[in-house]
């Protein structure tokens, strides 16, 4: 069973996330609250799997308190849920190590979405996933020099080829190599710079994370 806490200051979302999460059998609400502090607060007692939470909140908004939540417990799952589209909010949710970044119009891929975050992916949706090249390439927070000290050339290579958005196949076609090939070329990188999948890894490619 998946624990899942909520944090949004509308009543009305808490009731409906908890109703909707609630009917699936693998997730249970442990805890709700109505601000970024009462978020902090209920991590620090309830220690949820997965914390879904809005960004715009009174008292502390959603990316402070999971600022506050990730420095305190560096392995906690924030997933972020809002109704804006925002590249500020984006790139900042990425920097800080949310685990996703959802729109609320896409409530029902919200239990898939928590199952991922519990299993350590990174989720983000369709609308996001989209705008994350452009916004991360062109933002001017962003650090574009790529370190890829620990890696091969050919790592290096298919590295740029993920953060264009390309499927294995895709890539085994531009670096001419099968996709088992890729797939074990991509786990090897992984684990070498401790990300946990391709789409953090295209982040990291594209922020020059180090």
């Amino acid at each position: 069973m998946i624990r899942v806490a909520i944090a949004d200051d509308d009543d009305l979302i808490r009731v409906a996330l908890t109703t909707i999460l609630s009917a699936d059998a693998g997730l249970a609400v442990c805890a709700s609250g109505s601000s970024g502090k009462e978020a902090v607060e209920l991590c620090r007692r309830e220690k949820p799997d997965v914390l879904v939470m809005d960004i715009r909140m009174k008292d502390m908004d959603g990316l402070t308190a999971c600022e506050e939540i990730l420095r305190e417990n560096p392995s906690a799952k924030v997933l972020l849920l809002t109704t804006f589209l925002d590249d500020d909010y984006i790139v900042r949710a990425i920097r800080l190590g949310a685990c996703g970044y959802l729109l609320k119009q896409d409530y029902t891929a919200l239990p898939a979405a928590i199952r991922a975050a519990a299993s350590g992916q990174t989720v983000f949706g369709r609308e996001v996933t989209e705008k994350i090249p452009r916004i991360l390439s062109g933002h001017p927070a962003a650090d574009t020099g790529f370190d890829a000290r620990d890696l091969t050339d050919r790592e290096a290579e298919l590295c740029a080829w993920v953060a264009e958005g390309l499927s294995n196949r895709e890539i085994g076609e531009k670096m001419f190599l099968s996709e088992g090939t890729v797939r074990n070329y991509l786990s090897s990188i992984l684990a070498k710079l401790g990300l946990r999948d391709r789409t953090q890894l295209a982040i990291y490619y594209l922020t020059g994370r180090r």
